[in-house]
């Protein structure tokens, strides 16, 4: 016998109390059975499993992204997972044999201020500016970047967070544009109110790109985007090129954005998140040492911001810490949990994919993908 109906894992502080809060009211709602038998603790699947070897999990369990699946969890009666993340590329592969969803509401807002706290930043010299304040030096700095209608900023992904970048980027006085590879689609959903250009167009005429997408590893998805932004591609960039990434470290190599700094093609960084988190975290920490050059060039990236001496922002991918976001994240889980029981246990009311090939049960839009000359992966 499974002695928990749910168990949520990785679950650490507010987001913790959330939780039980959430489950709390779903149940004196009678949304969720009274006696739902359910934990909520802050170690992943594996580390869980290590202390707890004779336990069995339940037929529903939320995680996020640090969690490992047990070898044979997914054999047998059809298992369900929420990823308590906007992100599902780190079970992506599974959708097939699981049921599957992810928060895709939860961190909208958070994560799009996010990008235009890192626009403020790199467009106004911040660093520079913070720096000359030691003296109190007022004559020798250089001019900050204005945001006005004259500058051009892109968008990339304008699924529900880059949607809500793209408004923000308007509401602050630049030209906002859009490259989204479901542009037909998206231009429908939003009312033609977005300026949709190709990604030619956006290379050749932005002052600032940030890049909102979701990471698709699968290199057989039409959606596959590592890599996405190559040094080839950003070459093309006007030179002064601010560049801001608040989803994942894989669409936009760290190693080709340093060079591309060192070279005067970018002249701003701001960053969130960086190519493989975990193996960064390691070696950034003194844990285990890596010759891998994306860990490498974010060290430096991160020597240098923390430093103040160039005009780069970083931050340990927190874009979705708010105080509203964490709140919602809770609300979101337990949102899909109900809808789980709603369904007999056998699936959620929006799954992956999130964008079949054929008709689905979802509407949602996924992000864009990239052109085929764009595909290889980073090194």
């Amino acid at each position: 016998m499974k002695p928990y109906d749910i168990i949520h894992f990785e679950a650490l502080g507010e987001e913790a109390r959330h939780l039980e809060e959430e489950t709390t009211k779903a149940q004196q709602a009678h949304e969720l059975p009274a006696n739902l038998h359910y934990l909520i603790t802050p170690e992943n699947v594996q580390d869980f499993l290590a202390a707890h070897p004779d336990l069995e999990l339940p037929d529903i369990i939320s995680t996020k992204t640090h969690s490992v699946l047990p070898k044979g969890y997914l054999d047998g009666k059809k298992k369900s997972i929420i990823t308590r993340s906007a992100g599902y590329d780190h079970y992506e592969a599974l959708a097939d044999r699981a049921n599957i969803t992810s928060l895709r509401e939860y961190c909208v807002n958070a994560v799009a201020q996010t990008a235009i706290k890192f626009l403020y930043a790199t467009a106004g010299l911040l660093n520079d500016y913070t720096v000359c304040t030691r003296t109190f030096e007022r004559n020798r700095e250089p001019s900050f970047e204005e945001l006005a209608g004259n500058r051009v900023a892109t968008v990339f992904g304008v699924g529900k967070i880059g949607k809500r970048i793209y408004d923000l980027v308007a509401a602050n006085g630049l030209t906002a544009q859009a490259v989204d590879i479901r542009e037909s689609q998206l231009d429908e959903l939003y009312h033609h109110e977005v300026n949709f250009v190709t990604k030619e167009q956006a290379i050749a005429n932005s002052d600032i790109i940030i890049n909102a997408m979701n990471l698709t590893r699968l290199s057989y998805s039409p959606f596959y985007n590592v890599n996405y932004f190559s040094k080839k591609y950003l070459q093309k960039a006007k030179p002064g090129l601010i560049f801001i990434n608040v989803t994942r470290g894989e669409i936009a190599p760290e190693s080709q954005l340093l060079e591309l700094y060192d070279e005067g093609i970018i002249k701003g960084i701001g960053l969130d998140v960086f190519t493989d988190e975990e193996a960064f975290s390691k070696s950034l920490n003194h844990v285990a040492e890596t010759d891998n050059p994306n860990c490498l060039a974010a060290t430096e990236i991160v020597k240098r911001a923390l430093e103040r001496s160039d005009n780069i922002y970083v931050q340990p991918h927190q874009a979705f810490n708010s105080d509203l976001a964490v709140a919602a994240k809770a609300r979101d889980t337990i949102h899909h949990l109900v809808a789980w029981y709603e369904n007999g246990k056998k699936c959620f009311d929006e799954q992956l994919p999130y964008y079949p090939s054929g008709s689905g049960r979802t509407r949602t839009i996924p992000f864009p993908a990239p052109q085929r000359e764009d595909e290889t992966a980073a090194s």
